[in-house]
Protein backbone atom coordinates (compact mmCIF):
# COMPACT_ATOMS: atom_id res chain seq x y z
CA UNK A 1 0.00 0.00 0.00
CA UNK A 2 1.27 3.33 -0.76
CA UNK A 3 1.11 5.38 1.90
CA UNK A 4 1.36 9.89 1.00
CA UNK A 5 2.48 12.17 3.42
CA UNK A 6 1.50 15.10 3.83
CA UNK A 7 3.07 18.41 5.02
CA UNK A 8 1.73 21.75 6.09
CA UNK A 9 4.13 23.22 3.53
CA UNK A 10 2.31 21.81 0.77
CA UNK A 11 -0.60 23.54 1.84
CA UNK A 12 -2.12 26.59 -0.65
CA UNK A 13 -1.73 29.78 0.88
CA UNK A 14 -5.41 29.88 2.02
CA UNK A 15 -5.29 26.95 3.60
CA UNK A 16 -2.32 27.90 5.40
CA UNK A 17 -4.32 30.81 6.72
CA UNK A 18 -7.12 28.60 7.64
CA UNK A 19 -4.82 26.55 9.92
CA UNK A 20 -3.69 29.25 11.56
CA UNK A 21 -7.05 30.77 12.12
CA UNK A 22 -8.31 27.17 13.40
CA UNK A 23 -4.69 27.15 15.99
CA UNK A 24 -5.35 31.02 16.92
CA UNK A 25 -9.19 29.71 17.63
CA UNK A 26 -7.91 26.84 19.70
CA UNK A 27 -5.51 28.72 21.58
CA UNK A 28 -7.67 31.55 22.71
CA UNK A 29 -10.61 29.48 23.75
CA UNK A 30 -8.62 28.57 26.76
CA UNK A 31 -6.11 31.84 27.32
CA UNK A 32 -5.46 30.29 30.68
CA UNK A 33 -3.33 27.46 29.28
CA UNK A 34 -1.14 29.54 27.39
CA UNK A 35 2.13 30.43 29.62
CA UNK A 36 3.01 34.07 30.09
CA UNK A 37 6.97 34.82 31.04
CA UNK A 38 7.92 36.88 33.59
CA UNK A 39 9.55 39.24 31.79
CA UNK A 40 6.56 39.90 29.87
CA UNK A 41 4.55 40.40 33.36
CA UNK A 42 7.32 41.96 34.42
CA UNK A 43 7.29 44.64 31.19
CA UNK A 44 3.39 44.75 31.76
CA UNK A 45 3.58 45.54 35.30
CA UNK A 46 6.63 48.63 34.77
CA UNK A 47 4.14 49.77 31.42
CA UNK A 48 1.03 50.10 33.59
CA UNK A 49 3.09 51.75 36.93
CA UNK A 50 4.27 54.12 34.62
CA UNK A 51 1.27 54.91 33.26
CA UNK A 52 -0.49 54.99 36.57
CA UNK A 53 1.92 57.51 37.79
CA UNK A 54 2.00 59.72 34.38
CA UNK A 55 -1.48 59.21 32.64
CA UNK A 56 -0.67 61.70 29.91
CA UNK A 57 2.55 59.60 28.70
CA UNK A 58 -0.20 57.96 26.89
CA UNK A 59 -1.77 58.29 23.63
CA UNK A 60 -5.21 58.44 22.32
CA UNK A 61 -6.30 55.69 20.19
CA UNK A 62 -6.56 58.67 17.56
CA UNK A 63 -2.88 59.32 17.94
CA UNK A 64 -2.17 56.00 17.91
CA UNK A 65 -3.57 55.43 14.44
CA UNK A 66 -2.58 58.41 13.05
CA UNK A 67 1.41 57.10 14.10
CA UNK A 68 0.80 53.73 11.93
CA UNK A 69 -1.22 55.06 9.62
CA UNK A 70 2.04 57.69 9.29
CA UNK A 71 4.89 55.26 9.89
CA UNK A 72 2.84 52.70 7.21
CA UNK A 73 1.70 54.97 4.55
CA UNK A 74 -2.31 54.07 4.71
Amino acid sequence: MNQITVSIFDLSPSEKLQLVEDLWDDLAATPADIPIPDWQIEELDRRKANLTSNPASGLSWDEVKRRVRGHHGR
